[in-house]
């Protein structure tokens, strides 16, 4: 039995420096903290690619603040005010008839964007 392992390591010399207690121990805690520890490499990435995607998140949403802040200074002004209010929730004067035209190429947008969600 002893012969075989001596003429294994006589064929490939690498064997003996695996076969060592140190490089044993050294697989043995690498593969430990790279795959089942609870702060293993794989989960540190899953963690990471959370982070990097809640700071995108976070970019945007600055962003949309930065676009309302500059909404809420124009509608400061009366107006805006007005002009705000007549465009988006079609209000009028009392003596005013509104009329609202849509276009076919709008309501056909409108209905791709509707199947889409």
């Amino acid at each position: 039995m002893k012969n075989w392992y001596e003429n294994l390591l006589l064929q490939y010399p690498f064997l003996k420096f695996l076969g060592s207690k140190y490089t044993l121990v050294f697989l043995f805690f690498t593969v430990w903290m790279l795959f089942l520890d609870n702060q293993s490499y794989l989960d540190q990435r899953i963690l990471n690619k959370q982070i990097d995607e809640l700071e995108d998140n976070k970019t945007y949403y600055k962003e949309e603040i930065a676009k309302d802040e500059q909404s809420i200074k124009k509608l400061k002004n009366p107006g805006q005010t007005e002009r705000y209010a007549r465009e988006k929730y079609y209000m009028k004067r009392d003596s005013e008839d509104i009329y609202i035209i849509e276009f076919e190429k709008d309501k056909i947008k409108d209905s791709i964007e509707k199947a889409k969600r």
